[in-house]
């Protein structure tokens, strides 16, 4: 994992994080996967960079290659 992630128990209950920051992963993602630009993110998170939104999305589609099986329900993800 990058010095960019870190996972702290103390910390957002030790989802992934930006480094220094309470910003998950997960919301970057979310907001994202909303329509949000990377300039809004930017500008919403002043101690959020373009790197580390880019280690966040490497980050997440390394953590989907892991050996899971995720159910395939089209209706419920569109």
């Amino acid at each position: 994992m990058s010095n960019v992630i870190q996972c702290d128990p103390a910390v957002m209950m030790g989802k992934p994080t930006i480094s220094g920051t309470r910003i998950t992963v997960e919301l970057i993602l979310e907001k994202l996967a909303s329509g949000e630009t990377i300039e809004q993110l930017l500008d919403a998170h002043p101690r959020l960079t373009r790197n580390a939104i880019q280690t966040a999305l490497a980050f997440a589609a390394e953590a989907l290659k892991a050996d899971m099986v995720y159910p395939s329900n089209a209706s419920k993800v569109a």
